[in-house]
């Protein structure tokens, strides 16, 4: 190797993508302590990751760091474990839990999935309750 290639090829700057500290939350199918093994093994190899948190009741693993959320699952996929981002946000931050979309049998105890518009059936009696006392409504009770 010459002079000139070894003076350019030490002038190229470096692209690196910089990736914001945050935690990413995925869900990961474990049953046994060496799914747990796996997983922890596989996300320690990760570089950036400052702490990890394998919660194996709620099936849940949490990763905080300067991560990119899809190099993380990718890492998680690659020890044959299915695994997905977590789709479930606790139920008292969702206006409807217990709509068709939101309530998921399989979420763990305190969660729904996230949905974006989960409205209750306008026809349905809480719904009526609900617009009983409503300013917006001109058929509204105006006893108070």
């Amino acid at each position: 190797m010459g002079f000139l290639e070894c003076f350019t090829a030490c002038s190229k700057p470096a692209k690196e993508k910089l990736v914001p500290k945050k935690t990413v939350h995925l869900r990961v199918k474990c049953d046994c302590k060496g799914c747990v093994r796996k997983v922890t093994d596989a996300v320690e190899g990760l570089e950036g990751v400052e702490s990890f948190d394998v919660n194996q009741k709620q099936q849940r693993v949490t990763v905080t760091g300067y991560v990119d959320s899809e190099e993380v699952l990718e890492q998680v996929r690659n020890t044959g474990k299915t695994a997905n981002i977590w789709p479930f946000v606790p139920y008292n931050l969702v206006t409807f839990p217990y709509v068709k979309g939101a309530y998921d049998i399989k979420a763990p105890s305190g969660f729904v999935r996230s949905v974006p518009d989960a409205m209750g059936d306008p026809k349905s009696p809480e719904m009526k309750l609900m617009r009983l006392f409503d300013d917006d409504n001109p058929d509204a009770c105006s006893i108070m």
